[in-house]
C-alpha cells in the first residue's frame, strides 16, 4: 500500500485567516467567539458564535464571481489557496490528471437555501437566482476548487456532518493508496451561521446559551458546559504520495498512518460510547498502536460528547495512560462539517512545532472527565504522533493518526 504524507497546509477561522495568526491565536488562549453580526439575533434564544473575521470574498475570487458560491466555498477557497501555495508544487510537477480533490462540509450552502426559500415564499419562484443550486450543493467546494487550481483528478466529496472534514482526509488518502491519484487536496468548509442554522440547533437544545460572556460560553470537558457554539471556517492538506512529495523535495508535515470509521447504529443526533471508539480502535490499530502524544478531542463541550470521549480514550489506552488531550472548540466554536479539516491542520502544526494547544474556559472540574485537557496553557512538548477525533450526526465517527517523518 502507498504511503500517504501532507505536504501542505491552509486555514481560516474565528481567530486568524491564516494558517500560521490561527494557530498561534490558538496556542496563546485566544477565543474568536462573539455576538453574532451576519443576521439579527433579537428573536433567537442563541446570539453568540464564532463568526470569521475581516475576510474578504474577492480576494479569492473575481468580483462577478462571488454571488455565484455561498459562503462556505469562499473560505474553503481561501485555505485551499494558502495549502496549494504551501506545498509549492512547480508546473513542472503538477500533473492535472493526477491530481484530485476531497471535499467535505457537513450542511453547505444553508445561507443561499434560507435565502431563496424566502424569496419564493415573498416573491415566487420566478425570482429564485439562477446561481442559487450552483452555490449551495457541497460538492460545488470541489468544484471551485479544482477549476482554481486545474486539478483534474478524482472530485469526490463527503457530506458527513460533524465527522466530515475528517472523513474527507480519509477518503484522499484512501485514493491514493489504491493509486487512484498522485495528489488528493483535501478541503473542509461550513459556514451556517443563519437564523435558520442557529435557529435550528437552539431548537434541539444542543447550543450553549451563555449569551452574556461569549468568550466563555464553549467550555470543553468543563463541569458547567451547556452545549456547543457554531463557528465557521475552513482547513485545507494537500496530500501526496510518499516517493513523489521525496522525489521533489516536499517538506513534510508528516505521514497519515491510521484512519478509522464507524457509525453508532444508536440514536441519530446523542453520541454513543461504543462508535466513537471502534473508529479509534480501527485507526490505532491501523497506525501499528504506536505511543500517541496528542490527541485533538472532537471535545464539543455538551455534556454528553465529553463524557463519552473521556471514557472511551480510557478504554483505548488504559485507565493512567491517556496522552494529553485538548479540544479547540472553546477558541474558534464547533465548526461542523470543517471541524475535521481544521483539526486535522492544527495536529500537523503541533507536530511540526512541538507544542500542544491547550483547552480553554475550564475551570470547573467533572467527575466524568478527569483526564489531561491540558487546561494550563500551550505546552511545549515532543509531538511525533497526533490522534484526531471527529463525530457527528447519524452516528457517523472518523479518526485520523498522523505521525512525523
Amino acid at each position: 500500500m502507498r504511503r500517504v504524507v501532507v505536504t501542505g497546509l491552509g486555514m481560516i477561522n474565528s481567530v486568524g485567516n491564516d494558517k500560521e495568526s490561527a494557530f498561534q491565536a490558538i496556542l496563546d488562549g485566544k477565543c474568536g467567539i462573539d455576538k453574532i453580526t451576519i443576521f439579527d439575533t433579537e428573536a433567537y434564544s442563541v446570539k453568540i458564535a464564532g463568526e470569521v473575521k475581516d475576510f474578504d470574498p474577492t480576494t479569492v475570487m473575481a468580483p462577478k464571481e462571488v454571488k455565484k458560491a455561498d459562503r462556505f466555498i469562499h473560505l474553503g477557497l481561501k485555505a485551499a489557496q494558502e495549502a496549494m501555495a504551501d506545498a509549492n508544487i512547480s508546473e513542472a510537477d503538477h500533473n492535472p490528471e493526477r491530481f484530485g480533490i476531497s471535499a467535505a462540509s457537513g450542511i453547505g450552502g444553508l445561507p443561499a437555501i434560507e435565502k431563496n426559500s424566502i424569496i419564493i415564499e415573498n416573491r415566487g419562484p420566478r425570482r429564485i437566482s439562477p446561481f442559487f443550486i450552483p452555490s449551495a450543493l457541497v460538492n460545488m467546494l470541489g468544484g471551485f476548487v479544482t477549476i482554481a487550481h486545474n486539478l483534474q483528478g478524482p472530485n469526490l466529496s463527503s457530506v458527513t456532518a460533524c465527522a466530515a472534514g475528517t472523513h474527507g482526509v480519509s477518503e484522499a488518502c484512501k485514493t491514493i493508496m489504491l493509486d487512484g491519484a498522485d495528489r488528493m487536496l483535501v478541503v473542509a468548509a461550513e459556514s451556517a451561521i443563519t437564523g435558520a442554522g442557529v435557529g435550528g440547533f437552539a431548537a434541539m437544545k444542543a447550543l450553549s446559551t451563555n449569551n452574556d460572556d461569549p468568550q466563555h460560553s464553549s467550555r470543553p470537558f468543563d463541569a458547567n458546559r451547556d452545549g456547543f457554539v457554531m463557528g465557521e471556517g475552513a482547513g485545507a492538506l494537500v496530500l501526496e504520495e510518499y516517493e513523489t512529495a521525496m522525489a521533489r523535495g516536499a517538506t513534510i508535515y508528516g505521514e497519515i498512518i491510521g484512519f478509522g470509521e464507524s457509525g453508532d447504529a444508536s440514536h441519530i443526533t446523542s453520541p454513543s460510547l461504543e462508535g466513537p471508539l471502534r473508529a479509534m480502535k480501527a485507526a490505532y490499530k491501523m497506525a501499528g498502536e504506536p505511543k500517541v502524544d496528542y490527541i485533538n478531542a472532537h471535545g464539543t463541550s455538551t455534556p454528553v460528547n465529553d463524557k463519552n470521549e473521556t471514557k472511551a480514550v480510557k478504554i483505548l489506552f488504559g485507565e493512567g495512560n491517556v496522552p494529553a488531550m485538548s479540544s479547540i472548540k472553546g477558541h474558534i466554536g464547533h465548526c461542523l462539517g470543517a471541524a475535521g479539516g481544521i483539526e486535522a491542520v492544527v495536529c500537523l502544526m503541533a507536530m511540526r512545532d512541538g507544542v500542544l494547544p491547550p483547552t480553554i474556559n475550564y475551570t470547573t472540574p467533572d467527575e466524568n472527565c478527569d483526564l489531561d485537557y491540558i487546561t494550563d496553557g500551550a505546552r511545549k512538548a515532543e509531538v511525533n504522533v497526533t490522534m484526531s477525533n471527529s463525530f457527528g450526526f447519524g452516528g457517523t465517527n472518523g479518526v485520523l493518526i498522523f505521525k512525523k517523518i
